[in-house]
């Protein structure tokens, strides 16, 4: 059984959470580096951290005490296999309407 897992885009449509994936695409941080680095709490990065995992966009690993959060392949992929598709979409419907036969277009 699979477990649920929230949109991506979704997960991304807070800017705080987009704030936080565009630091983690950087380098993978701990908590504490990320809330220095925002005006929010830790509580609340740890929460937004939570929603991205969920989304699958980060994974972490434990280092000592400490929680390290990094992009997570997969998540990233599927982001970028979504825009291909929409681009494709996109292109193939351009094309659509550029190939009509002129009077169609007028019409």
């Amino acid at each position: 059984m699979q477990a649920y897992r929230s949109d991506p885009w979704t997960a991304l449509g807070d800017p705080t959470r987009k704030a936080i994936f565009e630091r983690l695409v950087e380098r993978p941080l701990a908590v504490g580096e990320l809330a220095g680095e925002l005006p929010v709490s830790r509580p609340a990065v740890s929460q937004h951290l939570k929603v991205l995992k969920d989304a699958g966009l980060v994974s972490d690993r434990s280092v000592g005490t400490r929680r390290i959060y990094a992009i997570a392949p997969d998540g990233l992929a599927a982001l970028r296999a979504d825009l291909d598709r929409f681009w494709a979409r996109t292109l193939a419907a351009y094309k659509a309407v550029v190939e009509q036969p002129t009077e169609e277009k007028d019409r």
